[in-house]
């Protein structure tokens, strides 16, 4: 299932705006495989980052977020 939505990425005091794609889909191959988290895009120090970003966006929504 894809989700879209829209963000922004501040440069200095210029800002762009960023899409984000978010792919939901089960696990494939053994039924007991771990869902896991995939980030993709420029090999950036704020791309390395974003995987805690996230994680701690969506905990402090109050959401379980279960992957490591």
């Amino acid at each position: 299932m894809l989700f879209r939505t829209q963000s922004a990425a501040v440069y200095g005091i210029d800002a762009d705006l960023v899409d984000i794609e978010v792919d939901l889909t089960p696990a494939r191959g053994e039924s007991d495989a771990q869902p896991s988290v995939t980030i993709v895009g420029l090999p950036d120090a704020a791309v390395r980052e974003s995987r805690e970003r996230i994680r701690a966006a969506i905990s402090n929504c109050g959401f379980f977020f279960p992957f490591h």
